[in-house]
């Protein structure tokens, strides 16, 4: 089920009314609710409450799937973090390292075009709300950090150590501009352009070797 389906689903569940735990109450359910009733009233300005009683649970089963209000809004991308530390556990010791990075990041991120309207909901409401964007940079760490210490156990170097580092940050740096240019055109799914941006990285972004989707679309 994509996310149009998802989201849809969530609010046929809001309209019945429906108090105690429906028995399709999730984290996602719980996650495409709050993300309606923060685009339509405001972050800041929506409660816990309000968020579970939308969903007809109480506010106890929300802090079981949720610490914050805020951590709603990660629950996706914290979810790709685990992932992606539990596929780099598990790559196989004869693939090259980025080679392995590339194969880790695209294995874990199937968006597709028409999941980026959520996705732009949930981008804004971050880069809108002040609390928000402080918050960001915890859950990037952890993903950095995901990459950085696959990298520390394959050079055989400590997890603090420059090159890991730099190779985590690095490949922050060059998946967040895929996902940002791909939210933008939603013209292919996010795949498309991280497999770019992660060979782009490693390649030394060698112009020889890149391909139409890192290149400025004519005017």
């Amino acid at each position: 089920m994509g996310a149009a389906d998802q989201a849809q689903a969530a609010s046929n569940a809001v309209a019945t009314g429906r108090r105690g735990r429906p028995p399709g109450t999730s984290a996602r359910q719980l996650e495409l609710i709050s993300l309606r009733l923060f685009t339509e009233a405001g972050f800041e300005e929506t409660t816990v409450e309000q968020i579970a009683a939308a969903a007809g649970v109480s506010r106890r089963t929300f802090f079981r799937y949720f610490e914050s209000k805020a951590d709603v809004l990660w629950y996706a991308f914290d979810g790709e973090v685990r992932a992606l530390r539990a596929a780099f556990a598990a790559v196989a010791p004869d693939v090259p390292l980025m080679e392995a990075i590339r194969q880790v990041v695209i294995g874990g991120n199937r968006y597709r075009a028409e999941d980026v309207p959520e996705l732009r909901t949930r981008m804004n409401l971050i880069s809108s709300v002040p609390g928000l964007q402080a918050s960001a940079a915890h859950h990037y760490d952890d993903w950095e950090r995901a990459v950085s210490e696959f990298a520390a156990r394959r050079l055989g170097h400590a997890a603090g150590d420059l090159y890991p580092l730099a190779i985590g940050r690095a490949t922050l740096a060059v998946c967040r501009s895929a996902y940002e240019q791909w939210a933008d055109r939603a013209d292919a799914d996010l795949t498309v352009y991280l497999d770019e941006a992660v060979r782009a990285l490693a390649a030394g972004f060698d112009p020889d070797r890149l391909t139409s989707i890192a290149r400025p679309v004519p005017g």
